[in-house]
């Protein structure tokens, strides 16, 4: 045995301000201390963590996918259909969202009005926000 570790108690009623353990020196010797924890501090308490951010990408990019998925499809498909309708004129022949097919006989502002059939000269209107699909822009494409 190097080292000899004595621990002691004293037999006074006060409690000693310090309880440790000491090494004990014999004449002529030399005595070293050696820790069993690492250079760091004590043993298990340092634990890795990971930079916040690190944490923090998985929901972001989950963020990142909802927004494309919920708001970018609609918003471009909003914009395909106004374009749609923008593009319409006379003579164009569509199909609304209610599966209705005619032929644009008059644009005014927001309103359209179908001439649905031809032999007894039916004439419907319609919001431009109904016409589903221009038929007619779909051959030339």
């Amino acid at each position: 045995m190097d080292q000899v570790w004595i621990l002691a108690q004293t037999d006074s009623g006060q409690a000693p301000s310090r309880i440790g353990s000491e090494p004990v020196q014999t004449d002529g010797e030399a005595t070293t201390t050696v820790s069993d924890s690492p250079p760091g501090g004590p043993q298990g308490t340092q634990t890795k963590q990971g930079s916040p951010w690190m944490t923090l990408m998985p929901f972001i990019l989950i963020m990142v996918v909802m927004y494309v998925l919920m708001f970018r499809g609609p918003r471009k498909q909003q914009q395909q259909h106004k374009q749609m309708v923008q593009s319409l004129k006379k003579n164009d022949r569509v199909r609304t969202i209610g599966g209705i097919f005619g032929t644009i006989v008059d644009i005014r502002g927001d309103e359209v009005v179908l001439k649905v059939d031809e032999q007894n000269n039916t004439k419907i209107k319609v919001s431009t926000s109904a016409i589903g699909k221009n038929l007619s822009q779909e051959g030339k494409e």
